[in-house]
């Protein structure tokens, strides 16, 4: 394998883990974030920063942002990350986005001479360190040739869903419906559980075993257990991707109730101060409801 050079945007949970799985496989990597320390921390696992890149040229540029405001800052604006690709280079961009979005930000990566592939993901933290990351990419085949080693090194499944941008983005978002109202319905199930008298541990114990868990219910409920709501995915990523959700919906004539009520729900939660707690801590909106004590309380 040819080492790349390869410039990551984004350095928080899923981005630096990413980076980590990059420099793990060989490649030259570069990162930046608007956290300082976070880019000292790439450093000290072997990376530089972006600022060290000086004259060189990117091969892959990998935006790990928040939204799709970020993503086009980022990728387009003030920094103009993407002016540090070589001619031909590719972006990932792994960002919850729109579909609509994400073909513009195509069209403007291929008026600049760029690749891009619309690429959202999945896994959390521990997957993205792992290199075993669920991809959903979308784009050409020239964009999937450039970005292959980045892939191979990142991922243990790429989900190749289109030859331009879009369907990834749509998939993801789908991907985030099921999540995020299986979140809410873990912190349902768990308050719900507990107002008959049983307690977190022991419905993790039982219901992993049978019928009613999910992934999310099995990930997130001993983080209730445990109280320990330090944001591997927070309570603040939920409006904004429901939203995206939502309106996607709403564009195509569908109603999603199910939806609705857990974007709600996650609004409520960020409204009562849980945005940058882990997105168990929605579980926390139930207990007060119900008065009841979750495990750590006082």
């Amino acid at each position: 394998m040819q080492p790349k050079t390869i410039l990551v945007i984004g350095l928080g949970s899923m981005g630096f883990g990413m980076a980590e799985s990059l420099l793990r496989a060989g490649h030259r990597v570069y990162g930046a974030d608007i956290d300082p320390q976070k880019v000292r921390d790439i450093r000290a696992k072997g990376g530089m920063s972006a600022e060290e890149m000086g004259d060189e040229r990117a091969d892959i540029l990998v935006s790990v942002v928040l939204n799709a405001a970020q993503t086009e800052t980022v990728l387009f604006g003030a920094p103009d990350h993407a002016g540090r690709l070589s001619d031909g280079g590719v972006i990932l961009s792994c960002a919850t986005v729109p579909p609509a979005f994400a073909k513009a930000m195509e069209a403007e990566a291929q008026a600049r001479g760029l690749l891009y592939l619309d690429a959202p993901i999945s896994g959390g933290a521990i997957k993205a360190a792992a290199g075993q990351l669920s991809i959903m990419a979308a784009g050409s085949d020239a964009a999937f040739a450039a970005a292959g080693t980045a892939l191979e090194a990142m991922a243990q499944t790429v989900h190749r869903l289109g030859d331009e941008a879009g369907p990834g983005s749509a998939m993801k978002a789908v991907n985030q419906l099921l999540a995020g109202v299986h979140i809410a319905a873990m912190g349902e199930a768990l308050a719900f559980g507990m107002t008959q008298g049983l307690p977190v541990g022991r419905m993790i114990e039982v219901i992993s075993k049978s019928a009613g868990t999910s992934w999310m219910f099995e990930n997130r409920a001993p983080h209730v257990r445990d109280a320990d709501y330090t944001p591997r995915s927070a309570i603040n990523i939920w409006p904004k991707d429901l939203g995206i959700v939502s309106e996607i919906a709403a564009a195509a004539g569908l109603d999603v109730p199910i939806t609705a009520t857990a974007l709600e729900l996650y609004r409520k939660a960020a409204e009562a101060g849980l945005g940058l707690e882990d997105d168990a801590a929605i579980t926390k909106i139930y207990a007060a409801q119900a008065g009841l004590k979750l495990p750590g309380d006082a």
